[in-house]
């Protein structure tokens, strides 16, 4: 019996050191292969139930699975094989999809995936700050909209990926079908732009959120496109500085004093009414103002995903530095275009809205200087169109309610320019200027049949200049189809004009279609954000 159990705990020793062997081998093959655990195909979550898949056009589909593993992908007849590198990635790219009943879409390799309910149409990227992220709960008329948002036919996607400084290969998000018990969070501007698409062209429209309210352009852009520019040199500087405050720890030791301070004060000790807020740890590294944040954080989930076009809304967090704006709103567009590898696909944008108190005399303004910024994208890139809703702004609210009007004017550019329909979408935007005799003639062009006013018979909203560079308040007549003629009997020699050139302007002349002018200036003289970096 002794032999036996002695020969018995033998083997048992022996089983159990090959066991931990063998659990150390597999240990250090899961931390040396960066792949393990992807034995079975995958799809990234933005290719799921429900999805929309942009027609009449290529349209790849990827995922990941084990290293140099067979992956093959049915769909509506056709069939795509690959294999994936040695990283697990895979990628193959459909034939063009046209109109027709829900397909489903089947991958395999060492596993089977299907994804059912898909439709085929018109897919739209909307992305910027928080007027593009508004919700539609939060719009004017919210209870009528939501109550009659039963459109099985338009899908909804928001992606909701928080920051980051490395490449994101998957949205934290699914696809919804619109309803009333869906559609209140999504965005705004989006529902209302993707259901006039859907109401005149009569095909699925896909919807992809993935805007982030207060956001910053620069956060929406790879570093390497803004490194080597003078123009962004200051700004990556800046956030150099805040990456190394916030490593160092001092960031940190810096709000646990303040937060310490403020639990010792006593509020018996100040004013009623000074009671200071509670500080709140915000750590910026993991922000939306932070260089390529939200490239990496919330467009890189998206990408390569088929597309028509994106709309935008954004600009008033660059507005102190409108100059820059200049350069890197058309930087971000090419970007974007360059990464996505699908042509310069229709990119459009909302100008920012009036905001802010009117001001009783005419001059500079930041705003006025980030529209300028905005208006001059259309002249550097192609396939690119501007929503001016100088009209539809609240004073008091940096977030208009009235969505639907916005997203009209975007509809009108993606109708008229995509889909080929007979419409003037881009609002009066000036052309040219001469003098006469103490006044100045300006051309205006896109007028469609006349330019008229609005709300007063009188023209509202210009200033005009002498050499002084003086601006005051001008008189205005529409002097004939597309020519408006501005003068004041206080600038006897004038040699600029300039209209709707504020935060909150008061102005009146539209386009007979009802497409407001776009706000301008004549001018080039340096302004308040010339400097700004």
């Amino acid at each position: 019996m002794k032999t036996l159990k002695s020969k018995t705990l033998t083997s048992y020793s022996l089983v159990r050191s090959r066991c931990v062997l063998l659990l150390f081998q597999v240990a250090l093959f899961s931390i040396a292969s960066p792949t393990c655990g992807l034995a079975d195909v995958t799809l990234p979550t933005i290719l799921s139930d429900r999805m929309v898949l942009q027609r009449d056009m290529p349209v790849p589909i990827w995922g990941w699975a084990e290293p140099n593993e067979e992956v093959t992908v049915v769909i509506a007849g056709q069939t795509h094989s690959t294999q994936t590198d040695e990283n697990g990635n895979w990628r193959v790219t459909l034939d063009p999809l046209s109109l027709g009943e829900p397909l489903s879409l089947v991958v395999e390799g060492k596993n089977r995936l299907q994804v059912n309910d898909i439709l085929i149409g018109e897919v739209w990227l909307c992305s910027g700050q928080s007027n593009m992220q508004w919700d539609v709960k939060n719009c004017w008329n919210a209870e009528l909209d939501i109550a009659s948002a039963k459109y099985p036919n338009i899908r909804m996607l928001t992606v909701n990926n928080p920051a980051s400084q490395t490449p994101t290969k998957n949205a934290d998000g699914r696809w919804q079908i619109c309803s009333p018990s869906t559609v209140g969070n999504f965005s705004g501007v989006g529902y209302f732009f993707g259901r006039q698409l859907h109401q005149i062209l009569d095909v699925p429209v896909g919807l992809i959120d993935n805007a982030w309210g207060g956001s910053a352009c620069e956060a929406w852009i790879r570093r390497d496109r803004l490194e080597g520019n003078p123009m962004y040199e200051a700004l990556l500087t800046r956030w150099k500085n805040i990456v190394e405050h916030h490593k160092s720890g001092k960031a940190r030791a810096e709000f646990d004093a303040a937060l310490a301070q403020w639990e010792q004060e006593s509020e018996s000790a100040r004013p009623a009414g000074e009671q200071r807020p509670k500080p709140r740890w915000l750590n910026p590294l993991e922000g939306n103002a932070r260089p390529a944040n939200l490239f990496h954080g919330r467009l890189g989930p998206v990408l390569p995903f088929a597309i028509r076009g994106s709309i935008w809304y954004q600009g008033e967090t660059n507005a102190g530095r409108a100059y820059q704006y200049r350069e890197m709103f058309p930087l971000m567009i090419q970007n974007w275009r360059d990464d996505w590898q699908q042509g310069d696909f229709p990119f459009y944008w909302v100008q920012l809205a009036d905001f802010t108190d009117e001001l009783p005399n005419p001059g500079d303004s930041a705003w006025a200087e980030l529209r300028e910024a905005q208006t001059r994208t259309l002249d550097k890139l192609p396939n690119t169109g501007e929503a001016v809703i100088i009209d539809l702004g609240e004073a008091g609210d940096i977030h208009p309610r009235n969505k639907v009007d916005v997203a009209k004017r975007l509809a009108l550019w993606a109708l008229a320019r995509d889909y080929g329909l007979d419409f003037n979408c881009q609002s009066p935007r000036y052309e040219s200027m001469e003098k006469h005799d103490g006044k100045i003639l300006v051309h205006i062009s896109n007028v469609g049949e006349k330019l008229r006013t609005v709300d007063a018979r009188t023209v509202q909203g210009f200033a005009i200049a002498g050499e002084d560079k003086k601006w005051v308040w001008a008189k205005a007549e529409i002097a004939a189809k597309n020519r408006i003629k501005v003068w004041s009997e206080e600038v006897p020699e004038p040699v600029a004009v300039r209209y709707a050139w504020a935060n909150n302007p008061v102005c009146n002349v539209y386009s007979n279609n009802g497409l407001p002018l776009t706000p301008f200036r004549t001018d080039d003289w340096p302004g308040v954000t010339a400097e700004a970096r």
